[in-house]
């Protein structure tokens, strides 16, 4: 029996826009099946949504905004998590004795690479790197229903809002996690 290939972390770069887009619709298929209607998530996993996605990811990757990490196996982007300081921060939903100055945005891993340390990893990356631009605490959504809850509970996350979306017409409800001191991750 051979060891499975080492992971790799590194920064995301512009020709890593397509695996993003690829892992980013996968992993919305893998996980959200039963958490969303059907017809929403249809309409955010076409072939037309991966081609939206690519671009996107082409955008932010360009302009570098945004602090993006990829896992890479044997080859392969098999997860990704991307963040920055201060972003989509407006939010009247917070508890009003918690603020962040850093967003996580985005932590997406295919099925295969869950249960394996991939998470953790991106999340410690990111938070590294945010860490030593200045960031102190970080903050991020998940859908309410969703089982990954437990991943950042388990790393000392703390329910600090809550929230109620639209996306493609449907209501989703959402919770926010909070990180005070974001060396917690490290």
């Amino acid at each position: 029996m051979t060891d499975p290939p080492m992971l790799e972390l590194r920064r995301a770069t512009p020709a890593d826009a397509p695996a993003l887009a690829s892992v980013h619709i996968r992993s919305w298929q893998e996980t959200y099946a039963g958490l969303m209607p059907d017809g929403v998530l249809e309409s955010m996993t076409d072939q037309a949504a991966l081609d939206r996605r690519t671009q996107l990811w082409q955008g932010i990757l360009t302009k570098g905004a945004e602090l993006v990490f990829v896992a890479v196996r044997g080859g392969e982007v098999v997860g990704f998590t991307s963040g920055a300081a201060g972003t989509f921060l407006t939010s009247n939903s917070l508890t009003d004795d918690f603020t962040a100055d850093a967003e996580l945005s985005t932590l997406y891993l295919l099925k295969s690479a869950q249960g394996r340390g991939t998470g953790r990893a991106l999340l410690r990356a990111l938070a590294a790197e945010l860490a030593a631009r200045g960031n102190r605490s970080l903050l991020l959504w998940v859908l309410a229903n969703n089982p990954a809850r437990a991943f950042y509970e388990h790393l000392g996350g703390a329910v600090v809002g809550e929230r109620q979306e639209k996306v493609s017409g449907a209501v989703l409800n959402e919770v926010a996690y909070g990180w005070s001191d974001l060396r917690a991750l490290l």
